[in-house]
């Protein structure tokens, strides 16, 4: 039965999943902006252009069914999935407002966590009984695991591709690497888009079967991959400057060059892990890879107190966002 608390339901994860698009936006252009390849404003439609293109090519959608599975069926219910989403969305836009580049995968999935865990409480059950703790476990270790990958892989392109060139002259090299820059930009931005919007569509699955709408195990209504798509698109054509500065300075001062590896790198394990059903953060894997190109030229080149920060916020983003959804759970449960 379509009820209003699922409409509204649904109105928050998509304005979570625009939400998402902007605070996510430094992740596709940062590079191509600073190293000048393209404006801001260009930068956004062409990364929200391939945010919406997955919408056509990617049809497996194993993130979404991950994120859906977090919460065992018996603990979920339309209060839960509203007071994750209400947690996501303070977290995501707390972050954004100081210029963090947090996650906005694992502030969902946090939230939704927590929310679940809150209920399993009041119904007099262990907490942890409420959610798939291998899934959340294999999610936490990926918030290393992610960066760690970009970085490697960022490190190695560098390094190849530096032997490549080292003949040309730098003037010719850079022009060609700003070109190339628009098709590794374009990799990350669809690599974003399949990864992040699938997080929305398994929540809003979660809350049609959790409604009766559907049955759970049933085909995901084409609808929604097309609306989440869609939001995010919307939100990354709307910016996160903010978080461009972080991303495309403060971290390490980037070139065309590294611009290619990094967002290369990123879109590489951003497709690995969205084959695997593995829900990580784009935010993780591109700051891994920014410094990957950092490292290439000095350990010294990277901003080392920027980083620690940036890696304090991923670590307290699932728990904080947990008990903010616990705190919004209890006082739904009790009003």
């Amino acid at each position: 039965m379509v009820t209003s608390l699922l409409v509204v339901v649904v109105c928050l994860a998509l304005i979570f999943d625009f939400i998402n698009g902007f605070h996510d936006a430094a992740n596709s252009i940062a590079t191509i902006v600073s190293t000048k390849v393209l404006t801001p404003f260009q930068a956004v439609l062409w990364a929200a252009a391939f945010n919406f293109l997955a919408f056509f090519l990617i049809k497996e959608h194993k993130v979404a069914n991950t994120v859906a599975k977090t919460v065992h069926e018996h603990f979920i219910t339309m209060d839960v999935i509203l007071a994750g989403l209400i947690a996501a969305i303070a977290w995501n836009l707390l972050t954004w407002w100081f210029g963090i580049p947090s996650s906005s995968s694992h502030t969902l999935i946090g939230g939704f966590a927590g929310a679940g865990m809150t209920n399993a409480i009041f119904m007099g059950v262990n907490p942890l009984t409420a959610v798939d703790t291998s899934s959340i476990l294999r999610i936490a270790a990926y918030i290393f695991l992610a960066p760690l990958i970009g970085l490697v892989i960022a490190y190695v392109i560098t390094i190849i591709i530096l032997h490549i060139f080292k003949n040309f002259r730098p003037a010719v090299a850079e022009r060609w690497f700003k070109s190339v820059q628009l098709i590794s930009s374009a990799a990350l931005s669809f690599a974003h888009g399949g990864n992040d919007a699938q997080k929305v569509m398994g929540i809003i699955y979660v809350a049609l079967f959790t409604s009766g709408v559907i049955k759970n195990g049933a085909q995901m209504p084409e609808w929604i991959p097309l609306a989440c798509y869609s939001a995010i698109a919307a939100g990354t054509m709307s910016g996160g400057w903010k978080i461009v500065k972080t991303m495309g300075s403060k971290i390490t001062k980037v070139t065309p060059l590294e611009g290619v590896s990094a967002e290369t790198a990123g879109a590489i394990t951003l497709f690995m892990t969205e084959r695997l059903g593995i829900p990580v953060s784009t935010t993780h894997t591109i700051t891994g890879s920014i410094i990957g190109v950092g490292l290439t030229k000095r350990v010294s080149a990277v901003r080392w107190g920027v980083t620690i920060n940036l890696l304090w916020a991923w670590i307290i983003t699932i728990p904080i966002s947990a008990l903010v959804a616990a705190a919004v759970f209890a006082v739904m449960h009790y009003l």
